[in-house]
């Protein structure tokens, strides 16, 4: 009962976490592009890029939760999987990015983390989509 709860523990301290990331990137580049001297243009750009790089740190996160759940015996990953930092990393952009899982799958209770980073990672695209429209909208000029 103790490892299924520290397990539900991990999944719950790696969403929250990157929740939290992903709120405050996009708070800081909705409050900073406008002051940026540079044309609408490229600020849309910046804020693209600014909103990638939270999703690849968010990813890098959800990568470390799949080791240390590897590690502490919730279940592991196999298949096209020799256990190296890329094979997580790998693992962990398939899953967030709802690509789903070919050539390396998870088994065990590691399971659970796989279907909460989808599901998280949906929702943090779906909600950069929205703040990237509302960009567009303040900064687009029309030609």
């Amino acid at each position: 009962m103790t490892h299924l709860l520290l397990g539900l523990l991990l999944n719950v301290v790696t969403v929250v976490t990157t929740i939290g990331l992903h709120y405050e990137v996009l708070s800081r580049l909705y409050r900073g592009l406008p002051r940026l001297p540079l044309s609408a243009r490229s600020r849309i750009i910046a804020g693209v890029a600014g909103a990638v790089m939270a999703h690849t740190i968010e990813v890098f996160i959800f990568a470390v939760a799949f080791s240390l759940s590897a590690k502490w015996g919730f279940g592991g990953l196999s298949g096209a999987f020799e256990g190296t930092a890329s094979d997580y990393v790998y693992f962990s952009f398939s899953a967030f990015t709802t690509v789903g899982f070919g050539d390396i799958s998870p088994h065990g209770q590691i399971r659970w983390l796989a279907g909460v980073e989808s599901l998280t990672g949906f929702v943090l695209i779906t909600w950069t989509a929205s703040f990237l429209y509302l960009e567009m909208s303040r900064n687009w000029e029309p030609r």
